[in-house]
């Protein structure tokens, strides 16, 4: 019999159910990281393994590197690598106390004037990144750097100066979008779905809806897709990943009953979510596809549809 040591016996999914092929494809392809946390979330596997996956990205500066956001390589701390870190440990609740506070002052250390975040600092200079996040001298402040990183620390209750003019920030370039695409847009949610005055963020979020619907930001027949690839769309669970998001609004029950057939028919056979990543680099799309498949999950579940 061979030794199970520290590590108890997980509770073994339903076979060829949707969780027991995922779980296959995650322990076939996936990172350690990535590997906890798929135990956290459907084994029941405990927060500590994920906090000591995660430490092997963060740096002394008290942000992240070493590839945690994989369109980023190179170990240098980012402050997508950071947003990456600070959903991690939202997700096994541990998004608190002295750790955090490391973070923030990472975060200080690499703000713009505005008091936001820059998508990519300069020390990522000389270090493979996608072609999409170039590096420049003077990067300008990116709400899809700041507004996902200020809405998790709202979420969390966590207080800190860097976070007053981080919001500020976030209210003007959320309430001033006029034309997008939805990564901005899932950027804003993020933030929307956590910040502190409510009705202006119900207010402003009914207003991004409107948007997305006007723009066709989403695809709301996943069946009829004018003979363009599904990975050229979004759809309501991209942007409504749980029920209680403000997004949800913005769908009717049968178009995210739709949007959920769709994503539970887009597990591939063997057993991951493919990924919407430019595939610029191998290890880029290896790396991103376990993410999609346990993002794909939770959603799944979190709309009550069975997984296994």
């Amino acid at each position: 019999m061979p030794e199970t040591g520290a590590f108890p016996l997980p509770q073994t999914p339903p076979a060829h159910s949707p969780l027991f092929r995922a779980e296959h494809f995650v322990w076939l392809t996936a990172r350690v990281l990535e590997q906890r946390l798929f135990a956290y979330h459907f084994l029941n596997g405990g927060p500590d393994p994920v906090e000591t996956a995660l430490d092997a990205h963060r740096n002394a500066d008290g942000g992240y590197g070493h590839a945690l956001e994989p369109d980023l390589r190179g170990p240098v701390s980012q402050p997508l690598h950071t947003a990456h870190a600070l959903r991690v440990l939202d997700a096994v609740g541990r998004c608190g106390g002295q750790r955090v506070e490391r973070v923030c002052r990472y975060l200080t250390s690499v703000s713009t004037p505005e008091g936001a975040l820059p998508k990519v600092t300069t020390a990522q200079r000389g270090y493979p990144t996608a072609p999409s996040m170039p590096v420049v001298d003077a990067p300008p402040s990116d709400l899809l750097a700041t507004g996902p990183v200020v809405g998790l620390l709202h979420r969390n209750e966590v207080w800190h100066a860097w976070l007053f003019r981080a919001t500020d920030f976030c209210w003007q370039a959320v309430e001033s979008l006029q034309v997008s695409h939805p990564a901005e847009i899932q950027a804003a949610l993020t933030f929307l779905d956590s910040a502190p005055d409510r009705s202006r963020a119900q207010a402003t979020a009914d207003r991004l809806g409107r948007l997305v619907r006007e723009r066709r930001l989403a695809a709301l027949d996943p069946s009829n897709l004018d003979g363009s690839a599904p990975d050229e769309h979004h759809f309501p669970h991209d942007y409504a990943r749980t029920p209680d998001s403000l997004a949800r609004g913005w769908f009717t029950d049968e178009e995210m009953s739709r949007s959920l057939d769709f994503l539970a028919a887009a597990q591939q056979e063997d057993g991951g979510w493919p990924t919407r990543r430019r595939r610029w680099a191998p290890t880029v799309a290896h790396e991103a596809r376990p993410m999609a498949t346990i993002r794909a999950l939770r959603t799944l579940r979190a709309y009550g549809r069975e997984v296994g």
